[in-house]
């Protein structure tokens, strides 16, 4: 699957800026299997996000098990979240609190 690609240089944060960074922007997300997204943050981190529990708590999310929907996911203008279309996106920050460590 191809990755979608925020083409900015990823950014090294000095200690001021990683104490008072209040957004995790976004390189990178790639739709995996199971409803997963892989996520590459502007400082190099990867993380997995599943998708699945957030269709308990917003009907929106329920569309995305359509794959031909969930596979255009792409990175929000700025890297500050990803989105699906003009009804469904999310926060780089909920990205980054909840998502896992990707192996």
């Amino acid at each position: 699957m191809p990755a979608y690609v925020n083409h900015g240089t990823p950014k090294i944060y000095s200690a001021f800026e990683r104490k008072f960074n209040m957004f995790y922007k976004i390189n990178s997300v790639v739709p995996l299997d199971d409803m997963i997204l892989r996520v590459e943050f502007e400082n190099g981190t990867r993380k997995n996000y599943d998708i699945k529990p957030l269709k308990e708590r917003w009907q929106a999310f329920n569309e995305l098990e359509n794959p031909s929907l969930f596979e255009l996911v792409k990175v929000d203008a700025g890297g500050y979240g990803v989105t699906w279309n003009k009804f469904i996106d999310l926060a780089c920050n909920e990205l980054w609190e909840n998502g896992t460590p990707a192996e």
